[in-house]
């Protein structure tokens, strides 16, 4: 394992760690990659920045034992096809997010100021001082998207400029934002209230698109989108419009394929850059010499507090993980996905106990879509720590006759405090909703496509429930519709062959007035 190929431009600060400590090491950043496999076919450990990593690249070494991508991102390397070929996969989280907050702000600055273009026209003989009427940051709302690493560098820097800092993430404590002088608000208010929106969440099915008409159709006249993190978040025709239509500002450093060639963002952005935002001397020494760090760690001492495909301990199914994702995800869509979430309490039946750290990262991913299902449970530790919410895990009474099952509850993090809980398990080989909340019994199947409605009981609800579906054409295929004479609440479980559309849940909210409302689809 002590042979590594790094086939990129890293700081030689991992070349040098990793030499001190007898490792043989291979660097080279111009020799293209299957060339460089083929050559070291002995390789033991992979070092890489933004080089993808496809199952035939790891089939073609055989010794190979761990990856490490130099950053935060490891989309472009096939981590569940590295998990069944027995190699870990680690990444360097955190060792970019300064160089990607400081990129924020020079794209903002350059476009307030119109330094591109107004460098070119000065080079070029000309004096457009009246033409380049610039804007300043202080006294304007900065609203970020996403207050994980990067998010919460980009609020401490712009406290410099004295703006005032608007924070959406589902996931963070309120006082965790608040001792970043971030105040929590709904995607809505962040898009409706800010001069500058900034993103910074990950490109997950949950993510793709989010920004859209909706929520473009609230900015102000003039106001600018900022998007360092990934190209698929934003609907590039929406923006187009709004654009048009507001006048809206755009700098983009990110995009479908990092590669030469024309960007679909050239007509609507005001900056654009290929993908610099970790690309500094100090992040990437940051990331080269973690990189060399933990690889010697991992070696010599077995520490893989990184590996981000972590498989399951001995003793445990894989179906277990699926299960507490299933709860956390159903418990998380109850409480509202904008909501807050200032604790976790979790209970684990049946001799799962034991495995409650395991089960942790899978919560953690049915919680926040940032997080992977397959994350190491220290990760998720610091994960948790990050964001500044408590988890517990609750000593499981076996009288009760749960068998193996999980509850989860989760607590918003503001006053009052707002609680769920939802209980899962599993019945002749299926992951099943036991209860959720006080509904009890009700062993429905999650996964596929699911609408659930939570409403005061009453005539005439579910007829409005499924005929809003019909109008869509859309088929029922499985319905639970308990009752609670104790709180006169009724709750809806309705499985359908197709997603149910924004549209169809936003009719029903206006015309039910339900306690809770959403569509969740479980692959």
């Amino acid at each position: 394992m002590k042979n590594v190929l790094i086939p990129t431009k890293l700081d030689k600060v991992a070349k040098q760690i990793l030499g001190e400590r007898g490792f043989s090491i291979t660097q080279d950043a111009d020799t293209p990659l299957a060339e460089l496999i083929k050559a070291h076919g002995d390789t033991g450990a992979l070092i890489v920045r933004s080089e993808p990593v496809t199952a035939e690249i790891i089939d073609a070494l055989p010794n190979l034992r761990v990856i490490i991508r130099a950053g935060a991102g490891y989309d472009t390397i096939d981590t569940k096809y590295a998990r069944r070929k027995g190699i870990d996969v680690m990444n360097t989280p955190g060792a970019n997010a300064n160089a990607v907050a400081e990129e924020v702000l020079a794209m903002v600055l350059a476009h307030y100021r119109h330094v591109i273009d107004a460098d070119k026209t000065t080079r070029a003989g000309k004096w457009e001082k009246k033409k380049y009427m610039g804007r300043e940051l202080a006294g304007k709302t900065l609203g970020i998207v996403g207050l994980g690493n990067i998010g919460l560098l980009v609020a401490q820097r712009a406290s410099g400029f004295d703006m005032r800092r608007l924070g959406f993430d589902p996931v963070i404590s309120a006082r965790k934002a608040e001792d970043a002088g971030v105040t929590l608000s709904s995607l809505e208010t962040i898009f409706r209230e800010s001069d500058v929106v900034t993103l910074h969440v990950p490109e997950t099915d949950e993510t793709r698109g989010m920004v859209n008409r909706g929520l473009l159709s609230l900015m102000k006249e003039g106001a600018t989108l900022v998007n360092c993190a990934r190209s698929g978040i934003i609907n590039e025709d929406d923006l187009r419009a709004a654009r048009k239509e507001k006048k809206l500002g755009f700098c983009n450093d990110v995009y479908a394929e990092d590669e030469p060639g024309a960007k679909s963002v050239a007509d609507i952005a005001d900056v654009m850059l290929p993908h610099l935002g970790a690309n500094t001397y100090e992040a990437n020494t940051n990331a080269a010499r973690r990189a060399a760090e933990q690889l010697v760690a991992y070696v010599e001492r077995g520490v893989n507090k990184y590996v981000v495909n972590r498989g399951v301990p001995e003793g445990l199914d894989e179906i277990f993980q699926q299960l507490a994702f299933q709860v956390a995800a159903m418990a998380r869509h109850y409480l509202g996905t904008d909501k807050s979430v200032r604790r976790i309490e979790c209970s684990f039946y049946g001799g799962l106990e034991p495995y409650a750290k395991w089960l942790l990262p899978p919560i953690l991913a049915g919680i926040s879509s940032g997080f992977d299902p397959l994350g190491d449970p220290q990760e998720a530790e610091d994960y948790l720590a990050q964001k500044g919410i408590t988890f517990d895990v609750r000593p499981a009474d076996e009288k009760k006759g749960y068998g193996r099952s999980i509850t989860v509850d989760l607590m918003e993090g503001k006053d009052p405090i707002r609680q769920v809980s939802v209980r899962g398990t599993i019945a002749e080989g299926n992951i099943v909703i036991s209860r959720i909340d006080d509904f009890h019994k009700l062993y429905f199947q999650l996964s596929g496509h699911n609408l659930i409605v939570v409403y005061k009981d009453r005539p005439g609800v579910l007829a409005r429930v499924t005929g809003a579906c019909a109008a869509e054409n859309i088929n029922i295929e499985d319905m639970r519709a308990p009752h609670n004479r104790g709180t006169t609440k009724s709750l809806a479980l309705v499985k359908t062959n197709l997603p149910v559309p924004a549209k169809v849940v936003e009719r029903l909210a206006q015309e039910v007035s339900p306690e809770a409302i959403f569509a969740l689809s479980i692959a």
